[in-house]
């Protein structure tokens, strides 16, 4: 008898591959071929090959005799920086992906939506991961108790996507994607073949049905979205939910909208009655700041929202030949150029200090015009010198030390005078009274940090 042979499969990118080696050879992901039956393979051919005879011709209509359909009613979350997330709300019919780290809050979010939605409109929470009792007693804590608010606990593809085509409820949470599974597949959930099979179905009965669907998604270590890529193609809107989990303020953006901007972020904090509404973040940030040598407010941008943070620098003399460089909130491969920038186009000599770069808040900065704060935050703490507390900071560095222009300099400005601020030192394309104009890096190190 002859032995069944295995395929691989990529998670990724759904390439497959007659034997497994550590690096998918379409996409150059590493460790991310899984073992594929190739009975299964063999019978996604022979659907092929069915469905070519199958098929008939599409009839089709002119683009300029479509009438567009009215433009539906959107269903409110509860949360006004949410609801301009989504572009307004979400869509009936639309399917949205919800991604974080473990225990950041995302049941708890969606459990605050599902309750405010079931005050006007029936609304429905599935989990596969929890039982009725765990998030009993989530609601209690949220003080979600609206009659119209239903919970089941199931893990069948199938159960699923026939209750959400049934039509009966105007929102449905599954919580989460990776625990479901088809019954027609014997994959084990989460692979490749359940969560795209899983994910076709649920769309299918969410679009025929008009019901707004949110699925949660789990995260890999690199804290991208686990499972295959395909996943966030067949989606409407993908969502991040990024912060520390244990403490600090946690944001919301949209990276992939069908239906509105992605640029914009909702900002959270964690409390006993759930997630809330940060309304000014810049006040709350600098609330506990202290003016030591290497603190400096940035003037940064959060989508299209302006948001005063501190950047902090530490620079101390290092115990080994290689110097250590550590960041929290901001890339540290961006760190190790902008030391580059430093060493090469000031009089800084930064080859024998460790240097750690503290965003605080835990907010995650990528706001390119961050180059600047973080240059002389770094110079503030090996000069041990202070910037005067009423400026803040912003601009581009580039390679040759150039400072370059910033994004919506005018909201930038505006938060700062809106906070207290005097004076900004930025790029001098901006002409405007409050900014003090600065062309490179050295004149302003010389200028603002000469011992």
């Amino acid at each position: 008898m002859v032995k069944s042979k295995e395929n691989f499969i990529c998670s990724s990118c759904g390439a497959t591959f007659s034997k497994w080696s550590g690096k998918c050879e379409n996409c150059d992901e590493w460790n991310t071929l899984i073992e594929y039956d190739q009975g299964d393979v063999a019978e996604a051919k022979s659907a092929l090959a069915k469905g070519q005879i199958s098929g008939k011709k599409l009839d089709t209509v002119s683009i300029n005799d479509i009438v567009p359909s009215d433009a539906k009613t959107r269903i409110l979350t509860g949360f006004k920086d949410l609801n301009e997330v989504l572009g307004g709300g979400f869509l009936p019919g639309s399917v949205s992906l919800l991604t974080g780290q473990p225990g950041i809050g995302k049941s708890t979010l969606l459990m605050q939506i599902c309750s405010f939605v079931s005050e006007s409109a029936p609304a429905l929470y599935i989990s596969g991961e929890e039982s009725a009792g765990q998030v009993k007693l989530r609601a209690e804590r949220l003080g979600a108790k609206s009659e119209q608010l239903h919970f089941a606990s199931s893990t069948s593809g199938n159960d699923i996507a026939k209750t959400i085509e049934s039509g009966d409820f105007k929102l449905v949470i599954v919580d989460s994607i990776q625990t479901l599974s088809l019954s027609e597949l014997s994959s084990a959930p989460g692979t490749v073949s359940q969560v795209t099979n899983c994910g076709n179905l649920i769309i299918r009965a969410a679009k025929s049905s008009d019901t707004a669907v949110v699925i949660v998604g789990h995260v890999t270590k690199d804290g991208s979205l686990a499972g295959p890529k395909v996943l966030e193609h067949l989606v409407d809107v993908v969502m991040n939910f990024e912060g520390d989990r244990y403490g600090g303020f946690k944001t919301v953006r949209a990276i992939k909208n069908r239906f509105g901007s992605t640029t914009e972020v909702a900002i959270y904090e964690m409390n006993q009655a759930g997630l809330a509404e940060v309304q000014n973040p810049s006040a709350a940030l600098l609330a506990e700041r202290q003016n030591n040598d290497g603190s400096i407010i940035l003037a940064t941008l959060e989508g299209t929202r302006p948001i005063l943070v501190e950047i902090q620098a530490l620079a101390t003399p290092s115990a080994f030949g290689y110097p250590k460089r550590a960041t929290s909130g901001f890339d540290i491969n961006r760190l190790n150029l902008l030391i580059a920038v430093l060493e090469r186009r000031t009089r800084l000599k930064l080859n024998d200090k460790d240097i750690f770069i503290n965003v605080v808040g835990g907010l995650k900065i990528q706001d390119s015009a961050a180059d600047l704060a973080v240059c002389l935050a770094i110079a503030s703490a090996v000069a041990k010198r202070k910037l005067p507390e009423d400026y803040v900071v912003f601009g581009e560095v580039g390679l040759g030390g150039e400072i370059r222009s910033a994004f919506r300099p005018d909201q930038r400005i505006s938060e700062a005078k809106k906070i207290g601020f005097s004076h900004a030192i930025g790029p001098a394309t901006i002409k405007d009274k409050f900014v003090i104009p600065v062309r490179d890096l050295r004149t302003t190190l010389v200028k603002y940090m000469n011992e």
